[in-house]
């Protein structure tokens, strides 16, 4: 049978300001613009080829979240090096949101977020 559903393309952030988003991401994570449009809307590809899509927000109030809040929770990103990932986000100043734990399935995450308070991790299996 043919497989039909093969992974995730993307996920979206509906940003503040799309364009500092966008520079955060490349500038921090070592993505880079994948596509634009006029809007604009903006597709950033990471190294390995994941793609995230940031496009502007509506006037819907953000909700108030913590990592068990329902819905999507954070976006998780594989390193090959969770100690060399950790010093070169210092080296941005990014906000960690916690120490070290365990990963579920084992390996080591650790929490941050970008500038507009949305959650990532960086996780080594």
């Amino acid at each position: 049978m043919k497989k039909v559903f093969l992974g995730i393309d993307h996920p979206a952030i509906a940003a503040e300001s799309v364009e500092t988003l966008c520079k955060w991401y490349c500038n921090v994570l070592g993505y880079e613009i994948y596509a634009r449009t006029n809007k604009p809307i903006y597709i950033v590809k990471a190294p390995d080829g994941t793609l995230i899509e940031i496009m502007p927000k509506d006037e819907t109030a953000r909700p108030e979240r913590t990592v068990n809040t329902p819905g999507w929770s954070h976006l998780a990103l594989r390193v090959s090096d969770i100690d060399a990932a950790i010093a070169a986000l210092d080296a941005k100043g990014v906000d960690w949101a916690g120490a070290e734990f365990e990963a579920v399935g084992g390996g080591r995450i650790r929490n941050f977020t970008d500038p507009e308070g949305n959650l990532l991790q960086v996780i080594q299996r």
